[in-house]
């Protein structure tokens, strides 16, 4: 039974070979592809270049604003204060960033408040679930934030753009009240 089953099998392999006849391949022309017409490209004779950043001197502009704050009155010498980051509410790009550490710098070389350090700030802030670049700019949210901290005074500032000309608004408030102490304005040239 198996030498049957072994020929069957035998027979049904050999029949389904089959052997290929060689062909030759086709020919094959070659065809140059056509070039497409491109529109002439028109170049301008100037590169325009790209505005300028302007540097902006924030020493400058937020001494002498500092020095009218730790004179106002209702101030008190040796308080906790808390630099909240300028706030940008101009059109443009402004470096924030360094206008908030020129007002930290200005307080210190006053040493009327003792300022809260930018690493609690930010560890608390994280606490908070507050971004560091939190743009809202809400006082509510500076005043909540120096109420975490234990600061007694919050110095909130923003860049505004009025018909071209930009100032910076500063204002003290007493965290406890939220009343505004002092504020006062200048121009960012």
């Amino acid at each position: 039974m198996k030498r049957i089953l072994f020929v069957i099998l035998s027979a049904m392999l050999l029949a389904s070979c089959v052997t290929l006849e060689t062909q030759q391949p086709a020919p094959v022309t070659p065809v140059e592809p056509k070039k497409k017409q491109e529109p002439p490209v028109e170049r301008s004779e100037k590169v325009p270049q790209p505005p300028k950043l302007q540097s902006i001197n924030w020493n400058n502009i937020v001494q002498p604003l500092v020095e009218q704050m730790a004179k106002a009155n209702g101030v008190d010498a040796g308080k906790v204060l808390l630099v909240d980051s300028v706030k940008n509410n101009t059109n443009g790009s402004l470096r924030t960033l360094k206008a908030t550490d020129a007002i930290t710098d200005a307080i210190s070389i006053e040493q009327v408040f003792q300022v809260v350090p930018k690493s609690q700030v930010h560890t608390a802030q994280q606490a908070l679930g507050l971004s560091s670049e939190d743009s809202l700019g809400l006082r509510s949210k500076s005043i909540g934030l120096a109420r975490y901290l234990n600061a007694d005074y919050v110095l909130y500032s923003e860049v505004s753009s009025h018909n071209g000309q930009r100032d910076i608004d500063m204002q003290l408030m007493l965290v406890k009240t939220g009343e505004i102490l002092w504020s006062g304005r200048g121009d960012v040239n």
